[in-house]
């Protein structure tokens, strides 16, 4: 992979630690940051055939597994988890010792967001994972249902009387201690936490294969919010694979 807007070097081969250092959260972090990894093809497809997996190129995956290994915490919706049939963190000794030497857990935990409970306690969440997974759910669900959650392991956190939104997460996150939270979808929960004014950071691949079909966008919500971003980098792979990287734009520095 190479960098494209290198001002001194354009164009030179990255390595593994220039990847973590152009990746890397802010420091010093004293309250959650929200980053948001998707990929896209470049007709605007979140997924081909209903799952993000026929998008992926090496470079995507290589970058997917780094932002995993970068976050306190990986954030999912329940719709997502179904689908892209989500199951725990891989990881590795070697990982395990960089996440440690960076103040990490071992494993990061998946917290799944559904405000109706809704998830099937067979699934691969439960049944294949080192960590016990998250559940972040409304009191709107019955009490039977979230008992059946926590008998299937998971540890499952009332954070919101109905409708789940990001102020809700963002204040789930703060009381649990992580402040790097890595989503990884999906489009209506991006989109709702766009509306909400709480996506901090934005990790977005071009895959180089157009796709039509009926895929959503990788955002969705019932209205538009317009939310300035800067970008912070351009990288290329050699098969055409785009990696970018956008920050909320809070204006000039002081």
């Amino acid at each position: 992979m190479r960098r494209l807007d290198e001002p001194t070097v354009p164009g030179r081969v990255l390595d593994d630690t220039d990847l973590r250092e152009l990746y890397a959260y802010p420091s010093e972090l004293t309250t959650p940051w929200l980053r948001v990894n998707f990929v896209s093809s470049l007709d605007g497809a979140v997924a081909v055939d209903g799952r993000s997996g026929g998008l992926g190129t090496p470079a995507d995956k290589k970058v997917f597994g780094l932002l995993r290994e970068l976050a306190d915490v990986i954030l999912v919706g329940a719709g997502t988890a179904r689908t892209e049939n989500y199951g725990g963190a891989r990881t590795t000794e070697a990982l395990r010792e960089r996440r440690a030497a960076t103040g990490l857990s071992a494993v990061p935990p998946i917290a799944v967001v559904t405000a109706s409970g809704n998830l099937d306690p067979g699934m691969r969440l439960f049944t294949d994972t080192s960590v016990p997974p998250i559940v972040f759910t409304s009191g709107a669900v019955p009490e039977k249902k979230r008992r059946a959650l926590a008998d299937a392991g998971a540890d499952v956190r009332v954070i919101a009387d109905d409708d789940i939104g990001g102020e809700a997460l963002v204040e789930a996150a703060a009381r649990a201690g992580w402040n790097r939270v890595l989503c990884e979808g999906g489009p209506r929960l991006f989109g709702r936490m766009i509306a909400d004014g709480v996506v901090d950071d934005l990790c977005l691949t071009w895959a180089p294969v157009l796709a039509a079909g009926s895929a959503d966008r990788i955002a969705h919500s019932p209205g538009s919010t317009v939310t300035a971003m800067r970008r912070t980098h351009l990288v290329c792979d050699d098969d055409g694979t785009i990696l970018t990287r956008w920050v909320r734009d809070t204006g000039p520095a002081q």
